[in-house]
């Protein structure tokens, strides 16, 4: 295989056609914040391809922050079900207001209306301010469409390089590591 994103979206499929995965698109994100100091959590990649792995936020939460300042990211998606993992290493950039309103339009109304209630990653003072912000929220658009907020978008990983991992009997995992050069990859083995 000379395409890891090919290979990604194989293994993808097998992950979304498998029951014990409750969510195939879940995967670690890690960005580095000020002084050096990673951070991870847990994201949804909405869309794989060519250009790269693409995931929606507040653009005023913490990763979004960390991203503006060192524009670089890792994914980690774990399958454990299936024994397989998938590792993504690149550089970020932000995806076009025109791809940010297409997707924001296909979420359930009720996370649309959340979009625009949570100041995502600041302190909550108490729980019932954020109701009260999703009620007048609510009210707020009742019998309209709920637009994308300016304050809410995407980011696009575009991969560096991508690890496949394919666990192993005696821990003899397979590994094959794919590292961009120029319009393609190179490709290697490592070690498990």
């Amino acid at each position: 295989m000379t395409d890891p994103i090919e290979q990604f979206l194989r293994w993808q499929e097998r992950a979304k056609r498998h029951q014990g995965i409750l969510e195939p698109t879940a995967a670690s994100l890690a960005t580095v914040g000020k002084g050096g100091q990673p951070s991870v959590r847990i994201i949804l990649v909405k869309q794989v391809d060519a250009r790269g792995f693409v995931f929606y936020t507040n653009m005023q939460s913490r990763k979004s922050e960390e991203l503006r300042q060192n524009p670089k990211a890792a994914l980690c998606f774990h399958w454990m079900p299936l024994r397989l993992q998938v590792r993504v290493e690149g550089h970020v950039e932000p995806v076009s207001d025109a791809e940010a309103d297409v997707y924001f339009a296909t979420r359930p109304r009720e996370s649309r209306i959340g979009s625009w209630s949570s100041k995502q990653s600041q302190p909550l003072p108490d729980r019932d301010v954020l109701v009260k912000a999703v009620a007048e929220n609510t009210k707020k658009f009742e019998g309209a469409d709920v637009p994308r907020p300016s304050f809410w978008s995407g980011w696009r990983i575009v991969p560096e390089q991508i690890e496949f991992w394919q666990e192993g009997e005696n821990r003899l995992h397979e590994r094959e590591l794919y590292v961009r050069k120029g319009n393609g990859w190179d490709v290697s083995k490592l070690y498990p």
